[in-house]
């Protein structure tokens, strides 16, 4: 294997030295996620270097279900992890792996430690577990079933096994040393009863392995070399390590990076999970969530999220990264790849007074001005048009260069107009405002050159749709939701104007949108269908505004 790479983090770095100390002579990771909650923003990072970093040295990734825990898996999770992990670009080849493929092995290798006197099985409740486990000043206290003879614990592992136990009237668990300045390292528990069903192996077991002990036998047997995992499992490494060395087993080498945190949003799959089954979202796929599902619905591409995780880079200190900097990503792809579009979201009537009253024509209009492969559509124009409300001023401030009465704009892809009047309703509201126009300046130029600062999109009142804007915004106040532990404290700081909708009048071209299809609507932001939407009820989600306060940033720094 070439050995000749250069390292850009400090896990490559590690990576390199071992390919070249010949510790291992491949490279192969694994991204292995529990099927109880659908994917965020945060595992999106972990797919994202455990993906890239085996591309990079020539290696596989594995897709790998940590499926320990029957009460809180299901299948429904695991089709959608799969399908977000393909929509983020990544290969994982034909298999899928499991932990429950290996079930039996691990009850084996249990019974080796067990024989090495390295394993016990103990009558001891949770409760009595966790309180002789000491604290990081006081040792903890040994389970008066620890010194039980290795024929006993065979035979008690043998009968939980068989279902001869109730559901925490026992647990399988490592002798190692109760008085270790680790706690994890306090005799943790290997195997616990859980007499429910699993979504794979169905009845054959009812005692399951714990993350600690089943995780490090999964990465050895399938022969991973690089196990890398988020800061909270820097402490359980020891464990990890200890596990594989006294079975004499294939040594993977577990390395830890910092957790993705993100501005005004939760990670916490917890947490997530509160927000949906208490209705203050509607569901995992909500734009507002952080779920690769909600995100995609939101309009994020794929390329946009990756390019976040890339620009965030790998690091070993935990930090708050600001959402602005992933809206930043998504606009920077956006501009590339969205089409263009007229939607008119606060619409008032612009009628063209000098325009023939039955005449309709058709006006070439730029699909993306970034990309010309995109090419061009036809947008129909006439006497009455819809323009947004703040797009004219009766009484406008200084340097306001949109509509107002004596002053000329240009129409985007149509014509120069001059505005003449206006009419109000009984409130004093502004419904109709009227112009005329210069037949000369078709395409939005005039024959003269004479310049205008102001450039007003527009829809034709006279051929639109009716359209559902869903204006999304961040889903908390607060910048750091998760500094609390309390759910009544973290969802006071939900922001009551996440989500406004909005009915808009839009061009006919969307007619022909896709579900997903992202599109920049000229001055509003960038939008992307809603797969709810119907031939007659057309929904877009707000994915970003146009302005872009990030790049700032990046140029200062």
């Amino acid at each position: 294997m070439d050995k000749s790479f250069e390292a850009s983090n400090f896990i490559e770095e590690i990576i390199i030295k071992d390919l070249q100390d010949g510790r291992f002579n491949y490279v192969q990771t694994r991204f292995p996620p529990e099927p109880n909650g659908y994917l965020h923003i945060g595992h999106a990072k972990a797919i994202v270097i455990n993906f890239e970093i085996a591309k990079k040295f020539g290696g596989k990734c594995n897709l790998r279900f940590d499926d320990t825990n029957p009460t809180k898996e299901n299948i429904d999770y695991i089709n959608a992890i799969i399908d977000d992990v393909k929509w983020l670009g990544y290969d994982f080849g034909d298999k899928v792996y499991y932990a429950s493929d290996y079930f039996d092995e691990m009850y084996e290798l249990a019974k080796k430690l067990i024989e090495k006197g390295k394993a016990y099985v103990c009558n001891q409740s949770p409760e009595e577990i966790r309180q002789s486990r000491g604290t990081l000043t006081q040792p903890g206290i040994e389970s008066p079933y620890r010194n039980r003879s290795v024929k006993e614990n065979l035979d008690l592992f043998e009968k939980m096994k068989n279902g001869e136990f109730k559901e925490g009237e026992c647990v399988l668990r490592a002798k190692i040393d109760m008085s270790h300045p680790n706690l994890n390292m306090r005799d943790p528990v290997m195997y616990r009863i859980i007499k429910t069903p699993h979504h794979r192996t169905k009845d054959k077991w009812c005692i399951y392995p714990t993350y600690d002990w089943a995780h490090g036998l999964e990465d050895s047997i399938e022969k991973v070399t690089h196990s890398l995992c988020t800061l909270e499992f820097e402490d359980h490494r020891i464990l990890y390590d200890w596990f594989l060395d006294e079975l004499g087993v294939f040594h993977p080498r577990q390395i830890e990076f910092a957790r993705l945190n993100l501005t005004y949003t939760v990670l916490s799959k917890r947490k997530l999970l509160h927000l949906v089954e208490n209705g203050y979202v509607n569901g995992w796929d909500d734009p507002r969530m952080p779920t690769i599902k909600g995100l995609k619905r939101r309009g994020f591409t794929r390329d946009s999220i990756v390019d976040f995780i890339k620009t965030i880079g790998v690091t070993k200190s935990n930090s708050i990264v600001d959402y602005a900097l992933l809206e930043h990503c998504a606009r920077q792809d956006l501009n590339k790849k969205a089409k263009r579009a007229m939607v008119v979201q606060d619409p008032i009537k612009l009628i063209i007074e000098n325009y023939p009253d039955d005449k309709v024509e058709y006006l070439e209009a730029v699909n993306n001005p970034e990309d010309e492969s995109y090419g061009k559509r036809l947008v129909s124009f006439s006497k009455e048009l819809f323009i947004e409300r703040n797009d004219f001023a009766i009484d406008p401030p200084k340097g306001f260069y949109r509509l107002k009465v004596g002053q000329e704009v240009r129409l985007v892809f149509a014509y120069y107009v001059v505005c003449t009047g206006y009419e109000t309703d009984e409130n004093g509201n502004v419904v109709t405002v009227r112009c005329t126009y210069d037949p000369n300046s078709k395409g939005g130029w005039s024959l003269d050159a004479r310049k205008v600062k102001g450039t007003i999109h527009w829809v034709n009142a006279k051929d639109y749709l009716d359209v559902e804007l869903r204006i999304y915004d961040k889903l908390f106040l607060k910048e750091n939701p998760e500094e609390t532990e309390e759910e009544k404290d973290f969802t006071s700081n939900l922001n009551p104007n996440s989500l406004v909708i909005k009915l808009a009048k839009a061009e006919k071209s969307l007619l022909e949108a896709k579900d997903f299809e992202n599109f920049q609507f000229l001055r509003l932001g960038y939008f992307c269908k809603d797969p709810d939407s119907t031939k007659n009820h057309l929904i877009f989600n707000k994915t970003v505004d146009l302005k872009d306060s990030y790049s700032k940033i990046l140029k200062k720094s």
